[in-house]
């Protein structure tokens, strides 16, 4: 990503927060047969030291990635969204896109499989929780173990990261306020999330 200074994200709280809302992650390896990319939920575990994430990849996905043989890339994609000159109102005619991510890299732990049943249940549990009757995998564990022995859990302790958080920060107030409202609208391109994001990383208060 262009090392903008100015959008850097450097907060490892705030990349935490964006792995909570924004679980859909890809997956990106650099095997010996070339580039390959994989869609997977992910789990932050919170009572980790530094950045740790849980996920699991249907077989043969693991083979395809050579997983836990080299460092991989996951990318967390947060809110984001055109941005239309239109809504500067002062004669800019360049548009943009606004957005939050970050690039997450490790080498991957291999999890046994007991290990990734457990981590399989707590990503079900975190996801049913909001629903009225939620499901869990002991509901019918010996189905579950049985779909669970086509998949392979995996623990990324992230070494490093590199994130951005483009949110028109370059603006002036008037220009910001303009910016939400119209993601805020029921415009063509509206995004209530990503004006969310701007109000919160801008100190633009809610109207």
């Amino acid at each position: 990503m262009l090392p903008t200074a100015h959008f850097l994200l450097e907060d490892p709280d705030e990349v935490k927060r964006l792995i909570r809302e924004n679980p859909w992650a890809t997956f990106v390896s650099a095997t010996s047969a070339g580039l390959i990319a994989s869609h997977y939920p992910v789990l932050l575990e919170e009572d980790a030291a530094g950045i740790s994430i849980v996920s699991h990849f249907g077989r043969p996905d693991d083979v395809a990635h050579e997983l836990g043989r080299h460092e991989i890339l996951v990318i967390i994609q947060g809110p984001h969204g055109y941005v239309s000159p239109g809504w500067y109102e002062n004669g800019e005619f360049i548009p943009t896109w606004n957005h939050v991510t970050a690039h997450l890299y490790g080498v991957p732990e291999l999890l046994d499989a007991d290990e990734n049943f457990r981590i399989l249940g707590d990503l079900v549990d975190h996801f049913e929780k909001r629903m009225p009757h939620p499901q869990r995998l002991e509901q019918h564990e010996a189905v579950a173990r049985a779909v669970a022995r086509g998949t392979i859990g995996l623990r990324l302790r992230v070494t490093r990261f590199d994130a951005r958080r483009k949110l028109s920060q370059n603006k002036t107030p008037e220009v910001l306020d303009r910016i939400t409202r119209a993601l805020e609208s029921d415009d063509e391109y509206a995004e209530p999330r990503l004006a969310r994001e701007m109000r919160r990383a801008t100190g633009h208060a809610d109207h």
